[in-house]
């Protein structure tokens, strides 16, 4: 089983740093909730890649996911320069259409 594209995606120009390709791995309306926060719409799901990399540097390496027709649940070591480094995390995400519609950090 492969992980979805635009999920692939993502994580492969999260680690390059890269939050204009990340972005277009998002529907217009997306959502993405992180560290208690919500970040609707490309332009500010952009500003919180960019922000994201630029405070914490970090690098995703996928351990496992399941896919549930348009469900993934998937669990990411992240490192990078942030307290407790490297930490795994539960990433929800939800597509649509084949781009990420909903992203929550659990």
């Amino acid at each position: 089983m492969a992980l979805p594209s635009a999920i692939a995606r993502y994580f492969e120009a999260a680690n390059r740093f890269d939050h204009v390709e990340a972005g277009k791995c998002f529907a217009i309306d997306a959502r993405v909730h992180d560290e208690s926060r919500d970040y609707v719409g490309s332009a500010a799901i952009e500003h919180w890649i960019q922000e994201t990399s630029r405070k914490y540097r970090p690098r995703f390496e996928i351990r496992h996911f399941d896919l549930n027709g348009e469900q993934v649940l998937a669990t990411v070591e992240v490192s990078g320069t942030f307290p407790g480094s490297p930490i795994e995390l539960e990433y929800q995400i939800t597509l649509s259409e084949g781009l990420i519609s909903e992203l929550v950090v659990l």
